[in-house]
């Protein structure tokens, strides 16, 4: 080194204590983070007062209206009712899944989810017997729509005759010539 030249300069030695500058600077680093976090507690008391949180903005998020279509959907999903729809989907469709035929004889009435039973009511015991036949392939069909196990078996009721309450030869607790079904 050269005697002309001056002796490099280190204000942070060892021991020595910060400069005012410094200082200045390490506080308004602190009054800027104490009064971003007032602004950020005065926003979301004033976003309470209004009645919501945050508002919609230019990005698409959960509160965003939605098709019709896809909030049915989300719904079915929430609250666990794609099964009972599917088979009300199949009772709208009967016609076409067990033919015309059948379908003007033999109508679903219910499907009971926890016992997975389809409950099929006809209105004569020839087109009961006929069901009862085809029952097997029909769960096959069934199921290839719904999923497999959706329908475990399909319980078909005779037809109910009319009451018969009055004549001269009835029995105490029979329903007359109609209890032949079933």
């Amino acid at each position: 080194m050269s005697t002309d030249e001056p002796a490099p300069r280190n204000p942070k030695k060892d021991g020595d204590e910060p400069s005012g500058v410094d200082l200045a600077r390490v506080a308004l680093r602190a009054a800027k983070e104490q009064a971003r976090a007032r602004g950020d507690a005065a926003r979301q008391k004033k976003q309470a007062r209004r009645g919501g949180g945050l508002r919609s903005g230019a990005r698409a998020d959960g509160r965003d209206p939605m098709a019709l279509g896809a909030a049915i959907n989300r719904l079915l999903t929430e609250r666990g009712w794609e099964t009972p729809a599917a088979v009300g989907g199949v009772m709208g469709r009967w016609p076409q899944i067990v033919g015309e035929d059948l379908a003007k004889h033999c109508v679903p009435q219910r499907y009971d989810e926890d016992e997975r039973v389809l409950v099929v009511s006809c209105d004569s015991t020839a087109w009961a017997t006929q069901l009862r036949h085809l029952a097997p392939a029909l769960v096959a069909r069934l199921n290839e729509d719904l999923g497999h196990g959706t329908v475990r078996m399909i319980k078909v009721l005779n037809p109910g005759g009319p009451a018969r309450r009055y004549g001269p030869l009835r029995a105490p607790g029979s329903s007359g010539p109609g209890d032949t079904y079933g």
